[in-house]
């Protein structure tokens, strides 16, 4: 086994003699040579390098020990801040990692060849691709910011029973983001509201930088130009298939939903969560709920546990009681 001294910094032969000078307590170097059995100068060499390390003292030509707790006590000291010092370059090393990794992907991408690039033109086309996606591998979390009061008044009158019945089949995750102006135009709360009914998120922020969206971790939609409102490009966009502009899409709409807030009547009572109280008040069971609202019993769950959280009960007929206290199952 080896030395455990040699950690601290000492060596076999330097153990030794310490040991000796402890047990001498204060000596001479001719003393210790005696002791060791070995040649004055290297003995001396010796105890000047035990001096410099701050377990022994020399005092007018004789040497005398310190107490191990206190001499080795701080070389134990010194190596622990240096193993911390060494500890936070190696943190800050595993953080840096991260770039790195982001330039292996664009490494590794640009070697395969020509990014994945789809144009596509017309929305039917945009959200019908959506769609498109999520069946291949469901549910798709789509991530998406809708930065413009046309392109809201486009997806509530035209696209949004797409969307919704998609989440309802549990096909999509869909978390949205929009700017806070477009909740008065005519049908986008009432849409809006089925879709947070289905399962879906819902924020706002006072502006959208652009037009984007992330299916899953393999897609993401790019309009021609960022910042771009989609209506003004007729709807055309990119599908973009690589790993990093996915990846980079997906950091940024996280931070654009930590900034966000949630609709601004999210926190009342919604149709749904009447829907499944009134029914469960009439006897009926999660799948019975769910087949008569044409849900999954996911969602009938969902909305149960949204009703207990706004009624603030505890169980389900505690809710129940609480929703009919209220008035809400009249």
């Amino acid at each position: 086994m080896s030395d455990p001294f040699e950690t601290l910094g000492l060596d076999p032969a330097q153990t030794a003699l310490y040991s000796a000078v402890l047990r001498l307590h204060r000596a001479t170097i001719t003393d210790l040579a005696l002791a060791m059995d070995g040649p004055v100068e290297k003995v001396g060499r010796q105890l000047d390098d035990l001096v410099k390390l701050g377990v022994i003292d020399e005092q007018s030509g004789e040497y005398l020990a310190r107490h191990p707790a206190a001499a080795l006590g701080r070389m134990i000291a010194e190596r622990l801040d240096r193993l911390a010092e060494e500890s936070r370059r190696i943190d800050s090393a595993l953080g840096s990692i991260r770039s790195l990794i982001r330039d292996y992907d664009a490494g590794r991408d640009y070697q395969s060849g020509t990014f994945t690039v789809e144009m596509v033109n017309g929305a039917d086309v945009l959200y019908e691709s959506v769609v498109g996606l999520a069946v291949q591998s469901p549910p798709a979390e789509l991530m998406t910011a809708l930065p413009d009061e046309r392109t809201m008044t486009d997806f509530a009158r035209k696209f949004a029973d797409t969307w919704i019945d998609a989440q309802k089949r549990e096909l999509l995750a869909v978390h949205a983001i929009v700017p806070v102006s477009t909740l008065v135009l005519p049908g986008v709360r009432d849409q809006l509201t089925r879709l947070l009914d289905a399962g879906g998120k819902v924020r706002t922020l006072d502006r959208v930088p652009s037009w984007f969206m992330t299916a899953g971790s393999e897609v993401a939609g790019l309009p021609p130009f960022w910042g771009g409102n989609l209506p003004d490009h007729a709807y055309n966009f990119y599908l973009v298939r690589t790993p990093v502009v996915v990846g980079l899409l997906r950091t940024l709409f996280r931070e654009l939903w930590a900034r966000a807030v949630p609709l601004p009547w999210s926190g009342r009572r919604s149709e749904g969560m009447v829907q499944v109280l009134r029914l469960a008040a009439q006897g009926m069971c999660d799948d019975s709920i769910a087949r008569q609202l044409g849900v999954s019993v996911r969602t009938v769950r969902a909305r149960f546990a949204d009703a207990m959280t706004e009624l603030g009960a505890q169980s389900r007929f505690h809710a129940g009681v609480e929703a009919a206290r209220r008035g809400w199952l009249r």
